[in-house]
């Protein structure tokens, strides 16, 4: 029988008093109050967002260090620290509820806490021990809550975008065009308030979506640059007090290697710290993107609907089992999910919009709902439009006698006829086959519309269906 473990603890104190810390955590007696404090959902900080707080202190460190602020020492073992943790180490350090107080001050010093004690291990020291290696005067010199979070809010974005939502719509454009050449010739008849329509290419179908996804790629990737203009450096108040005079453009220099982005100092570090605009610019295009995302998801759903019953113009890969009680029923799954996600993303831009306004004074103290919402909604998106295009779009196959059927049988095609035997014959003829069951065709022959040569070259479904050249 395996003997119990004796628990340990170290005496941490802070301005309120002492509290014992369990030796084996990295967290201090900040992080402990925060966890006590805000028992709220479970929901601990994204790893994308923690990788960004990271980076920050990273850099910060080694501009310090340089800048003789900190000693070198103690700057290359804070260094050391931050590479260890994200290269995975660590991570079940970082334990502060997301819902917590406000601007982030909790996250922030539970960050400062775990790589002050992994400092001091690295310098031979004990955990705790923050004379040596200290969360506030050390690891956060020059720094504050205020300037640090919504910093990190900018880093963990351009890292969720790059990482995630961007390389998924890219593989989900890919997809679409392939599907848009696979279906070229495919003639179907197009649809208009549910309606009946005139006749497409089932292959521009699909060009259509990929042209939106593209055109919202653009869109976010033009917002995203908001996201480079920093405020680290302002420190409380965007004053930039407590800092070298060299340390804003040091530390912006140094994070832009970190992430190889072209990040820079806000041209006003108080604006920077008070508004939060960029992240509500973001967000917006993610909302946006999200709101075709459900259409298209939409779409497909009723171009699979049936098999019997339904349109059945396309067919999307059954990846699992549909129904508990029917048999050999599959379900359009992934689309579905799809509209689900999208959902919480509207949800999320919402309480971003919400929050932003909330800000008083020298700043906004809901930027840890901002921090969270924004990267969850890039990260649960792009996740989601990557499973879409691995699972569904790359799979999809065309019923081709379905949709040609569709086509040929839509009354719609009587729109054609306009220019030749004008808008009230033709709502006749499509009246009349709609109560007789005849097809255009018989009935313009027998009221002696057009000949059947000239009828024949006007309901040609394939020119009918044909894009006209644009230049672009």
């Amino acid at each position: 029988m395996t003997e119990p473990q004796t628990v340990t603890y170290r005496t941490e104190r802070d301005s309120m008093g002492d509290k014992q810390i369990p030796s084996t955590v990295y967290y201090g007696i900040q992080t402990l109050r925060a966890v006590e404090n805000f028992p709220i959902s479970g929901i601990k900080p994204l790893p994308t967002y923690i990788d960004a707080c990271i980076l920050i202190k990273k850099a910060t460190a080694i501009a310090n260090g340089e800048l003789g602020c900190i000693p070198e020492e103690i700057s290359q073992a804070i260094v050391q620290a931050a590479d260890e943790i994200l290269a995975g180490k660590l991570r079940d350090q970082f334990v502060v509820d997301v819902y917590q107080a406000g601007a982030g001050t909790s996250h922030h010093m539970n960050v400062n806490e775990v790589l002050a004690n992994r400092a001091l291990e690295i310098l031979g020291d004990e955990k705790g021990n923050y004379k040596r290696v200290s969360p506030n005067d050390h690891v956060n010199y020059g720094q504050s809550t205020n300037d640090v979070i919504p910093t990190a809010i900018r880093i963990g974005g351009l890292l969720a975008l790059e990482r995630t939502l961007f390389p998924a719509l890219s593989n989900a454009i890919a997809a679409l065009d392939n599907k848009a050449e696979e279906f070229k010739d495919i003639v179907k008849s197009g649809r208009t308030h549910l309606q009946d329509a005139v006749p497409i290419r089932l292959g521009e179908t699909f060009r259509a979506w990929a042209q939106i996804l593209t055109e919202h790629y653009n869109r976010i990737e033009l917002a995203s640059g908001d996201l480079t203009s920093l405020g680290l450096g302002g420190s409380a108040a965007g004053t930039g007090l407590n800092t070298h005079p060299q340390y804003c453009d040091r530390a912006a220099k140094i994070l832009s290697q970190l992430i190889d982005k072209p990040l820079k100092p806000a041209p006003h570090l108080m604006a920077a710290m008070q508004s939060m605009a960029p992240f509500v610019n973001v967000s917006g295009a993610i909302r946006n993107l999200a709101q075709d995302c459900v259409k298209i998801s939409h779409d497909l759903r009723l171009m699979d609907s049936g098999p019997k019953t339904g349109f059945k113009e396309i067919q999307l890969p059954p990846v699992q089992p549909g129904s508990s009680i029917m048999p050999g029923k599959y379900n359009p799954v992934m689309a579905e999910m799809t509209s689900m996600v999208c959902f919480q993303v509207m949800g999320y831009d919402s309480a971003i919009g919400l929050a932003a306004q909330a800000g008083q004074l020298e700043l906004n103290v809901m930027m840890p709902l901002i921090a969270y919402n924004l990267i969850q909604s890039i990260e649960i998106l792009g996740n989601t439009i990557n499973a879409l295009s691995s699972k569904c779009l790359e799979g999809i196959e065309a019923k081709s006698d379905r949709c040609l059927a569709y086509a040929e049988g839509s009354l719609a095609l009587v729109t054609a006829l306009n220019p030749d035997i004008g808008y009230l014959n033709a709502a006749a003829v499509a009246k009349e086959s709609l109560e007789t069951g005849k097809s255009l065709r018989q009935i313009v022959l027998e009221r002696g519309l057009m000949s059947a040569e000239d009828l024949a070259k006007v309901l040609d479904l394939d020119k009918m269906s044909a894009m006209p050249e644009i230049d672009r």
